[in-house]
């Protein structure tokens, strides 16, 4: 027995079930981590119920009308409660549950949660006609419909309330879309268009070529433009005027009125009068809402498309620069320079620039790429723009050219490792058929190497995608005002600011003026990082492959 033992530990068999123990309980924390953030943040867009209360207030004020969800609960001790000056009755035992209750309407409460005790609740119903708006500003607001005012007059109440709102609500949609699209499409270009020309008329008094005929020239065009921005903004202002008249008037907690303008909702709905197929079409829709709309809200509400947009343009602009300039260094390294101490010294230098803080590399971003070359850019340049900066602030080429430097590393010692896999034979008998060593290296060894240059893209796609701290000096913002690509020349604007998936988790989860709001958020955001990373990696990986495959013969 004692020999077979032996045995066994020599054969290595423990070994290996040690590392696929290993192995499987690294796949089950990764897998039990996404299913906690998936829960926790694809659970938010699901149409909850919303409960009507009547409470009795723990600090003996007597009877109130709540109205919200429940979002989270918990188990509290009684002494805990009555310490904190709750009148709880007697004989209700040591522990008591309590919940958290979303009550919205920030604006007229001030706040959005409040913790309630269970002994403490008379009657929880969920009526059927409870309405939820979300809204442009303040948050969630919930009660019941009252009336429906046009121009302070009363134009529909009772039953029928609730249908005219969602008529109303659907013109409104409508208007609101076509005003965003007078602001961002053509009011936005002709603001453009009319920067433009003042920049122009600048360089030109620069230059000393601002003639009368020129300067004239500029003129006339910018008078064009300013007629047709009036029309617009006429257009733009019958637009907000035929959406402001229109309101609601709720009854809200404590039986109290309010009134709220139809134009401040996004969307009205009653979660308790809805079906499964209902809840299921308004899930969807809010999941598309999230990942194609702009944030509202202080980021805490809407969507987050311009997050993944930027996100997407700035790793994508990150491995066009990264990958040749990591090749080219690999390849020197490997191929042309002479293997010494010197060399060795630099693969140590290179070794170790993976391991530099990530921050750090943002401080030298900041310093080199901002402040002395896109400073110098400028002066050369853009002087007409200046004393504001062009290149001379941080912004998406900054970024890119930082994330670039930080996983280059990564990159050189992929291809390295690459290149020194391949065969001397196929380089020898490649030279012995008349080729240059240009040649053999362009058309043979680099073709050959091509899966190990996409593992390393592969690894810092992965790196570059999840970094924050250097994003935060060299070009990320909170909400950018537009995105870096749009219709305006030259189209792809290297210069502006952008936002990212990583930076807003952080901004969302602990720069929010409302926490609890925010954070199934911050889950739902941190989920689509992670599925963006999976999309950008196994893109790689089937390039990789299909390489693979491809010269897998010529290995051989």
């Amino acid at each position: 027995m004692r020999n077979d033992m032996k045995s066994w530990w020599r054969s290595g068999a423990p070994w290996i079930w040690l590392n696929a123990a290993a192995v499987s309980a690294s796949l089950a924390m990764v897998i039990g981590l996404l299913g906690l953030i998936a829960y926790n943040g694809l659970g938010h867009f699901w149409p909850h119920a919303v409960w009507a209360i009547e409470y009795n207030a723990a600090d003996g004020s007597g009877t109130q009308h709540l109205i919200g969800e429940i979002t989270d609960e918990e188990v509290t001790s009684v002494e805990r409660m009555r310490h904190a000056g709750a009148q709880l009755p007697e004989n209700i035992g040591e522990d008591l549950d309590r919940y958290l209750l979303k009550t919205g309407n920030r604006d007229v409460s001030g706040l959005d949660f409040r913790w309630i005790l269970q002994p403490l609740i008379v009657e929880r119903l969920r009526p059927h006609d409870l309405v939820v708006f979300e809204r442009t500003e303040w948050g969630n607001f919930y009660g019941f419909i009252k009336n429906i005012k046009q121009d302070g007059v009363i134009v529909s109440e009772g039953n029928a309330a609730w249908l005219e709102l969602q008529a109303r609500l659907e013109k409104i949609d409508e208007v609101r879309g076509q005003i965003r699209h007078l602001e961002k499409g053509e009011i936005g270009a002709i603001n453009y268009r009319i920067e433009q020309l003042r920049l122009e008329r600048r360089r030109l008094e620069l230059e000393g070529r601002d003639t009368p005929e020129r300067l004239a020239q500029l003129d006339s065009e910018r008078q064009v433009l300013q007629t047709q921005f009036g029309h617009l903004r006429k257009e733009l202002d019958a637009k907000y005027q035929a959406i402001s008249g229109d309101s609601v008037t709720m009854a809200v907690m404590n039986r109290q009125e309010v009134e709220v303008p139809l134009a401040k909702i996004v969307r009205a709905y009653r979660p308790n009068d809805m079906g499964a197929l209902q809840k299921a079409g308004f899930y969807l829709s809010k999941l598309w809402e999230f990942v194609s709309a702009d944030p509202r809200e202080a980021n805490t509400e809407g969507g987050i498309f311009p997050a993944i947009f930027g996100t997407v343009i700035m790793v994508m602009l990150m491995s066009v620069i990264v990958t040749p300039f990591g090749v080219v260094a690999a390849v020197y390294l490997r191929e042309y320079a002479r293997q010494g101490p010197l060399t060795r010294l630099i693969r140590i230098a290179v070794n170790n620039l993976a391991g530099v803080p990530s921050i750090v590399y943002g401080v030298f971003g900041l310093g080199f790429f901002v402040y002395f070359l896109g400073g110098n850019i400028d002066q050369l340049f853009y002087p007409e723009a200046l004393p504001a900066p062009t290149f001379g602030t941080p912004g998406l080429m900054w970024a890119s050219l930082t994330l670039a430097l930080l996983t280059l590393p990564v990159v050189i010692v992929a291809t390295e490792e690459g290149l020194a896999r391949i065969p001397s034979s196929i380089r020898e008998g490649s030279l012995a058929l008349g080729a240059t060593k240009a040649e053999t290296l362009w058309r043979t060894v680099l073709p050959m190497a091509s899966p190990a240059m996409m593992t390393g893209l592969i690894l810092a796609v992965a790196r570059a995608a999840g970094e924050v701290a250097p994003l935060m000096l060299v070009g990320v913002v909170k909400l950018a005002p537009s995105l870096p690509l749009d219709g305006n020349p030259p189209f792809v604007h290297l210069d502006r600011k952008f936002m990212h998936l990583g930076f807003h988790i952080y901004d969302v989860g602990f720069q929010s003026p409302n926490v609890e709001a925010a954070r199934p958020l911050v889950y739902a955001t941190a989920l689509l990082l992670v599925v963006v990373i999976l999309v950008l990696n196994m893109a790689a990986i089937a390039i990789r492959n299909r390489l693979r495959e491809r010269y897998r013969e010529l290995e051989q």
